[in-house]
């Protein structure tokens, strides 16, 4: 992984907009979410770093990830945001693709 670059990252993040995709989403305090499919409607990166994404859902809300610091996207077109502390160690992260990720 790398760390971000707002305006990549966004153009990244909005190849999502209008398509169905899955979506990961794993935060520190054991809260997590896998494979739930939605249609995105809207997606934004915001702040200076660590940076905010946040994705509109087909009229049923947003989710939004906070303290995002790096992100890649795999061969198989899917998109990996993370956040790490200081320390090296992942917060959170966001993982957005086409395809169910593995169980």
């Amino acid at each position: 992984m790398i760390p971000i670059i707002k305006s990549d990252a966004e153009d990244r993040l909005r190849k999502f907009v209008g398509a169905d995709a899955y979506i990961h989403s794993e935060a520190t305090s054991y809260v997590f979410a896998r494979n739930f499919k939605v249609r995105i409607t809207e997606a934004f990166v915001a702040g200076e770093g660590p940076y905010r994404a946040a994705l509109r859902f087909d009229g049923h809300g947003w989710l939004r990830m906070e303290a995002l610091t790096h992100y890649e996207t795999e061969e198989q077109g899917r998109l990996l945001l993370a956040g790490y502390d200081d320390r090296g160690r992942m917060n959170v992260a966001l993982h957005l693709g086409k395809e169910p990720f593995p169980e």
